[in-house]
């Protein structure tokens, strides 16, 4: 979901950075899109690369497509050294905003997301659970609305693994071509050449628009701050 809610919501992505994700997992769901061209990852801890590759293949098989470009290191820094309008999308798979990923949900880092985006360019970044997390989310939604001059959205999915069953994604597009989350118009679940060696099992067109439908305490908070 944190790779094909932003993929599937633009035209022909072409570059693609994806900070944290290091299991590889993005990489690969990242790689069902045929138009894009390259996709650039940089995680802090090589060993997660290894242990991954290691132990959950069927994931780390991401790291094997060819247009995979890997960088050990902190996503911020490798952000502010990016020129501008680098990316079609920017996909943020990071761990919760306490220690080494606290940065991934300040204000500077996505100033410097918005700044790598090229015009209509999107972001998909973890964004917590609305079960648990709504005062980190308002702060979420507070900063982005700030920055990005285009769309911003809230969207959320289940996961059983996670606390409380859900995570949510903040969505954000930068100024340019209008984009609109919640239709997708690069439908990756009716591609065939997408489906052929690995078939989705949980995505498609559907569950994509559905994940942009809130609880009505959650959207009174998210679109209050949205405004």
């Amino acid at each position: 979901m944190i790779a094909h809610l932003p993929l599937c919501s633009i035209k022909n992505p072409k570059k693609v950075l994806v900070i944290g994700g290091g299991d590889g997992g993005v990489l690969r769901e990242v790689a069902r899109h045929p138009t894009v061209e390259q996709i650039d990852i940089c995680e802090i801890d090589a060993m997660v690369v290894d242990v991954s590759k290691d132990f959950f293949p069927e994931v780390a098989i991401g790291y094997q497509d060819p247009r995979v470009n890997l960088h050990i290191g902190d996503g911020v820094a490798f952000l502010k050294a990016v020129p501008e309008g680098s990316y079609d999308a920017v996909i943020v798979d990071s761990s919760d905003p306490i220690g080494p990923a606290k940065e991934l949900f300040e204000k500077p880092f996505f100033e410097s997301v918005a700044k790598a985006l090229r015009p209509g360019g999107v972001v998909c970044t973890q964004a917590e659970s609305i079960w648990l997390h709504m005062h980190i989310i308002e702060d979420i939604v507070s900063n982005c609305r700030e920055i990005f001059k285009g769309s911003v959205n809230y969207a959320w999915t289940t996961v059983p693994t996670y606390p409380s069953g859900v995570i949510g994604f903040m969505l954000c597009s930068t100024g340019g071509p209008a984009v609109d989350f919640k239709h997708p118009v690069n439908p990756i679940d009716a591609d065939e050449t997408a489906q052929s060696t690995r078939p989705l099992k949980f995505y498609n067109a559907e569950i994509h628009s559905a994940a942009f439908c809130l609880p009505s305490f959650a959207k009174k908070v998210i679109e209050t701050k949205s405004k």
